[in-house]
């Protein structure tokens, strides 16, 4: 890509600073290649005048001086030195943290007391071993760490968060990473191309799943984010993205009342409607279901707590009464203008998840799995690629047509869904029947 991709650029900005270089150049990238190739000191932003054409290189970045308004001048600064988080393992990092995770101060690089080196600015001139910051020299699995002022710990890791477009929270719904390898190593195919696994993921079908180049995405509720990959022996894969370190950003307060359909509801109510006690979400027993709270850290499935993880319309849970496999559960409103509307619901026929039970034929069935006895994903059905069909959820309101979820809007003997793969136009969904005594 291009030089500049690298700097954030900021117009009509001048910063103070004594360390610096002029240059006579014809342009911004000219002026890149400058401060990329600057010896004198570590180049960390340029300026550039465009009525002069002047360059110049900068030592300091706006994070570390004052700035000033100046109409010609374009203030292009480098974003490693902008990140104060780490991307993997942080050999790159270039931010400013300088004490460890325990909170004690870094020695400076350059000295030898309290301890002596064996990293030094002159043995890794391009390892960024500046000052007594956080780095990572020599790729420590562990991250940034430093030689520390306590004589009697030599060094120690440095607390710096990851980067969230490099980690995943939750199940990598929101990740905007660039991996764009599978886990085992095999390069992920360009979403808008159909070689050599044409499927139905269009960016205009799903617009807001952020479906740019070949990057590993979870546009369909899976466990984590994947990618069709280049090999054409094998459709689509896992992508090995690692979790945050750091909690996910706080959406809003967790609801302890019924607001909406009761998504962000986080209150203790363990009950059905009917007085049922709630079965744990972490045991299996007296009924087997896929909500686990390790696969879904984000759904708040906590103890026996009702929640709705999967979009029903309020809250839910499992029963501990072997006849019952589920019921919703009464959770007061968060106002009087939603009690009218959570009187007015019925508990339906079907039970909410699941990623292996459907009653029936299976046509109350509201889960969100979106994958087929095969494996193969299922298309959504408001697409008509690669298959055009007529099951749309406009004809068919009742069926609850959403995303690629399987369904069975048409009475077959269970769901089904159309599936990405052009070869195959449906199969029944990799599902199983629920139990003899599940509540009809």
């Amino acid at each position: 890509g291009d030089t500049l991709d690298d700097y954030s650029r900021t117009d009509g900005v001048w910063i103070f600073t004594r360390n610096k270089q002029f240059y006579e150049t014809n342009n911004e990238k000219e002026c890149a290649d400058k401060c990329e190739a600057e010896r004198n000191f570590i180049c960390r932003a340029f300026l550039f005048t465009r009525k002069k054409l002047q360059c110049l290189t900068l030592a300091e970045n706006a994070k570390m001086t004052v700035t000033f308004a100046s109409t010609d001048t374009v203030l292009y600064e480098k974003i490693i030195y902008l990140m104060q988080c780490k991307r993997g393992i942080g050999t790159d990092y270039r931010g400013t943290e300088a004490k460890t995770q325990r909170g004690i101060p870094c020695q400076k690089w350059a000295e030898k007391i309290p301890h002596k080196p064996n990293y030094t600015p002159e043995k890794y001139p391009s390892a960024g071993l500046e000052e007594n910051y956080c780095r990572n020299p020599d790729a420590d699995e562990n991250g940034p760490w430093c030689y520390t002022t306590d004589p009697a710990k030599r060094f120690d890791y440095c607390a710096i968060p990851e980067c969230e477009d490099q980690c995943m929270q939750c199940n990598g719904e929101d990740y905007r990473g660039e991996v764009s390898r599978t886990e085992s190593g095999l390069e992920c195919q360009h979403w808008d191309v159909q070689e050599p696994h044409m499927h139905g993921f269009i960016l205009k079908h799903y617009p807001e799943k952020d479906l740019k180049m070949n990057y590993c995405r979870n546009p369909d509720g899976e466990l984590r984010p994947w990618c069709f990959t280049t090999n054409p022996n094998k459709r689509w894969e896992y992508c090995n993205i690692p979790r945050c370190t750091t909690p996910p950003p706080v959406s809003g307060l967790d609801s302890q009342c019924l607001s909406g359909r009761g998504e962000d509801y986080r209150g203790r109510i363990a009950i059905t409607e009917s007085g049922n006690a709630c079965q744990h979400w972490n045991t299996q027993f007296p009924h087997k279901h896929g909500w686990i709270p390790d696969r879904y850290p984000c759904k708040g499935l906590e103890e026996n707590y009702c929640r709705n993880p999967d979009g029903e319309k309020k809250p839910w849970c499992y029963t501990t009464n072997s006849n019952i496999r589920w019921e919703y559960c009464t959770i007061p409103p968060c106002d009087r203008t939603e009690q009218g509307i959570a009187g007015t619901n019925n508990v339906p026929v079907q039970a909410p998840l699941t990623e292996e039970c459907y009653r029936g034929e299976g046509q109350g069935y509201r889960g969100t799995t979106s994958v087929t006895v095969s494996g193969r994903k299922c298309q959504a059905w408001s697409s008509m690629f690669p298959h055009r069909h007529t099951k749309t959820p406009e004809r068919f309101p009742d069926a609850d047509l959403r995303e690629n979820y399987c369904r069975n809007p048409d009475g077959d003997i269970s769901p089904w869904c159309f599936t990405t793969d052009p070869n195959t136009i449906w199969e029944h969904c990799n599902l199983k029947r629920c139990d003899d005594h599940a509540q009809e």
